[in-house]
C-alpha cells in the first residue's frame, strides 16, 4: 500500500533530555533524528526537525548557553509553529518532555501522528 500524497513530517525526539546539557550527548540526540528524518525522506516523505529551524536563529540572536531566556525564546516556540504547516508528526527516542509535546500539540492540530517509520505509508 501506498501513501497518496507526498507528507510533511516533523521528526520530534529528545534533544536534551538526559543529557545533562553535554554537547556530545545532545549531538548524539540530534544525528538520532536526523537518521530518522533520511528514513523519512528514502519512505517519500519531506523530514523535518524544529531543530533546523531553531538553532540558526538561536545563535543569530545571540544565546550564550543552551536554555539561557534567549534559547527558550525561540527553540521550543518554532517547532511548534511548525507543526501547523506539517502533515505529521513522527516522534522517535526515548523520554523527552519537549518531543511529547510536539506530539500533544500535533494532536491538537488534527496531525497524524506516527511512533514507528513502519508504519509511514511510502509516498508513490
Amino acid at each position: 500500500m501506498k501513501n497518496n500524497k507526498n507528507l510533511m513530517i516533523l521528526v520530534a525526539g529528545p534533544y536534551r533530555s538526559g543529557t545533562n546539557d553535554d554537547p556530545v550527548l545532545i549531538a548524539k540526540n540530534v544525528q538520532a533524528m536526523t537518521d530518522a528524518a533520511l528514513a523519512v525522506y528514502n519512505i517519500g516523505h519531506l523530514p523535518v526537525l524544529g531543530e533546523w529551524f531553531a538553532l540558526p536563529l538561536i545563535e543569530a540572536a545571540g544565546s550564550t548557553a543552551i536554555g539561557d531566556p534567549v534559547f527558550n525564546q525561540i527553540f521550543h516556540p518554532i517547532a511548534l509553529d511548525l507543526i501547523k504547516h506539517c502533515d505529521a508528526v513522527l516522534r522517535i527516542g526515548g523520554p523527552s518532555t519537549g518531543a511529547d509535546e510536539m506530539v500533544s500539540a500535533g494532536l491538537l492540530e488534527g496531525k497524524i501522528i506516527y511512533r514507528t517509520l513502519e508504519e509511514i505509508l511510502p509516498y508513490k
